[in-house]
């Protein structure tokens, strides 16, 4: 009995094609054997011979059988399909050495990958063509297939609703030499293609929605009668082949990849296709106050933060972003979108990541300081071996804060490499010097003050190493955040509190200002660029206050008492996120090969309540472009924002005298 009869339609496929023979489809189209007036280039020359092999694919499921027949030797529950007709590349690093990043202290160990050895934004989770490891670095569904050969059996029409679009898991698709006349948007789903054949085909056009495939390197639509192609489809950043000969293509289009190469015409629809609509305004997310009478205290005091990754100019690279116009890369239009965010939120604490010395002196303060913030900034610690040209263009992390309404009382830089060095139970482990000690990440820690009320605030803003290989030196890293802030608050605590005027003291309804009895009682606020998942050892140990000395993110280093007795702290901490849906806020990080939660905002909860979050991004229009940045977010983050209020200290309970008998 057999199971699949859909020569004509793929309305209920449920699983591959058995190899039934069909009648083959031949094409009555001209042959690239006629050159005359065409422009041979080596890019040419190998469009035409890709051309001839796909030609000679027309017979039914031509793929499957020479893949069948190459591996009888082997016995398979399953036929891997291979591209019979790829051309060998040469292979792609994944990123670009920065001029000016490596130095004697700080060589490339501090941004590169052990397991490919090339150097990558230290933050980001972009991929171009050739892989690195990501914080959950998107692949495709498990199977123990991932080709499937459709070609020359007639197909003339797929639904919508084919459960072809249900294998998420497909690396390579073979539609060719069918009679199809379409292709429903729904071909979107199949984010994993890398390989997809169309040619030979009735197809007059090609939805949009191919530019979602961001992952495919080989697209073949030969033999078709395609005039033009969508813009959308600049967004294919990793395409090395887009198969065109056999269709009346616009002339233009066609000496584009007959001068220059697919890369070129990919480039030119990125550039020049239209600004999508933009997306609906974020939403803030009112969170239901806690039950507890002294927080309705309408008299409590209130701050926000905004925690951004702007993402430095000098990574903004068509290299490591080919899938964003050169336009919305451009840190000049850049810059005003995230000046513009950042000031419309109004924020007393604004804590930036990824800023360079350049911007932070030119720009940010210069229009900033306009709107009664001033800042504090320190560079990576690679700029203390820079020329003056170099070390500018070195990133690093600024808070800034309302001027009029705070004081700052202390600034203190933690340099995490520096740090460790300190500790005696460091200092004589391999694993620090190999893995800890080449990363120049730091944080700055902020003591503030209230000018009118006396309040006190510790505001730590922190971005921490990005390699998921490496998430035994994150937990390093935030350990020691973590513990340096805690000695900074009981330090902070003991300092008497601010003296009061007669005249504020005569003021109705003033309080004094508040006394800390020890560091937890200051109200906290950790917050940055974690490049850590809400599942990983670095968010148990915030949220929770404890991590085990053999966690799996220690990746069984030594690392002194944190790998002999595991971690601990007493601050208290919650994620100002940590009341939503999960679906409420699905991304603060968003590339073609990444999409999820990496940016936090902690806060001690014994201390301030959160009254809202920013939400995220809105899910239709997510759906509809491939990454950050682009024309609407100037970052590959987008920011995260907090409203907290600050719980009145509970008074303390007066003896009542013992009772008088007469």
């Amino acid at each position: 009995m057999q199971h699949h009869h859909h020569q004509n339609s793929l309305s209920h496929y449920s699983s591959p094609p058995n190899g039934h023979t069909h009648q083959q489809h031949v094409l009555a189209q001209g042959s690239p054997a006629s050159v005359a007036g065409q422009i041979i280039t080596p890019q040419w020359q190998q469009q035409l011979l890709k051309y001839e092999m796909i030609r000679s694919s027309r017979s039914p499921h031509h793929r499957a059988r020479a893949s069948a027949m190459a591996s009888r030797t082997v016995a398979k529950s399953a036929i891997p399909i291979t591209n019979p007709n790829a051309v060998k590349q040469p292979p792609e690093t994944n990123g670009t050495p920065r001029e000016g990043d490596a130095s004697p202290a700080f060589s490339d160990a501090a941004e590169t990958s052990p397991k490919n050895g090339v150097i990558n934004h230290p933050s980001s989770t972009v991929a171009p063509i050739a892989k690195a490891p990501r914080p959950t670095a998107i692949g495709p569904p498990e199977s123990t297939w991932n080709s499937l050969d459709m070609g020359g059996i007639h197909i003339k029409n797929i639904p919508s609703t084919s459960g072809l679009f249900t294998f998420t898991f497909l690396t390579s698709l073979y539609l060719n030499h069918n009679a199809i006349s379409s292709i429903p948007p729904e071909i979107s789903k199949l984010r994993h293609l890398e390989l997809l054949d169309l040619s030979g085909n009735s197809l007059a056009t090609v939805p949009p929605e191919l530019g979602m495939l961001t992952e495919l390197k080989e697209l073949y639509l030969f033999d078709n009668h395609l005039a033009t192609l969508p813009m959308e489809l600049g967004t294919l950043h990793q395409l090395q082949t887009l198969g065109i000969e056999g269709n009346p293509l616009d002339a233009t289009l066609k000496t584009m990849v007959q001068k220059e190469g697919t890369p070129s015409l990919i480039s030119y629809l990125r550039d020049t296709c239209p600004v999508p609509t933009p997306p609906p305004a974020r939403v803030w997310k009112t969170l239901a106050p806690e039950r507890d009478p002294l927080s309705s205290d309408l008299n409590s005091e209130t701050i926000s933060v905004i925690s951004y990754n702007i993402l430095c100019p000098k990574y903004a690279t068509e290299k490591l972003y080919g899938y964003t116009p050169q336009w919305a890369l451009a840190w000049e239009y850049r810059k005003e979108l995230i000046l513009t965010e950042v000031m419309n939120y109004d924020s007393e604490f604004i804590c930036l990541q990824e800023v360079d010395i350049a911007q932070y002196e030119d720009y940010f303060t210069k229009h900033l300081s306009a709107q009664d913030y001033e800042g504090v900034y320190w560079p990576k610690s690679r700029y203390k071996t820079m020329n003056e040209t170099d070390r500018r263009a070195v990133d690093g992390c600024a808070t800034f804060y309302k001027a009029s309404k705070y004081q700052l009382v202390e600034k203190h830089l933690i340099e995490f490499s520096a740090v460790a060095m300190q500790r005696q139970d460091f200092k004589k482990t391999d694993d620090m010097f190999n893995r800890v000690l080449g990363k120049d990440h730091i944080a700055i820690v902020c003591l503030f003050e209230d000018r009118v009320s006396g309040s006190r605030f510790i505001i730590a803003n922190a971005h921490i190493h990005w390699d998921p290989a490496y998430s035994d030196v994150k937990l390093v890293q935030v350990a020691l955040l973590v513990d340096e802030v805690e000695k900074m608050a009981n330090n902070f605590a003991k300092y008497p509190p601010r003296k009061r005027t007669a005249a504020e003291a005569a003021e109705p309804g003033s309080r004094p200002p508040p006394t800390y009895s020890d560091g937890t009682k200051i109200p906290t606020i950790i917050c940055g660029d974690y490049n850590s998942a809400p599942a990983s050892g670095v968010c148990e140990f915030l949220s929770t206050g404890s991590l085990q000395p053999d966690h799996p993110d220690f990746m069984a280093h030594t690392y002194g008492k944190y790998t002999s007795e595991g971690l601990r702290h007493r601050l208290g901490l919650k994620s100002a996120y940590s009341q939503l849906s999960p679906s409420d806020l699905t991304l603060t990080n968003y590339t073609p090969s990444f999409r999820g939660v990496i940016d936090y905002i902690w806060y001690s909860a014994a201390t301030l309540n959160v009254n809202a979050v920013l939400g995220g991004v809105d899910k239709g229009y997510l759906d509809k472009v491939v990454g950050f940045p682009n024309a609407h977010f100037p970052s590959d983050h987008v920011c995260i924002v907090g409203e907290f209020r600050i719980k009145p200290q509970k008074e303390p309970q007066q003896t009542r005298p013992p009772p008088v008998f007469s």
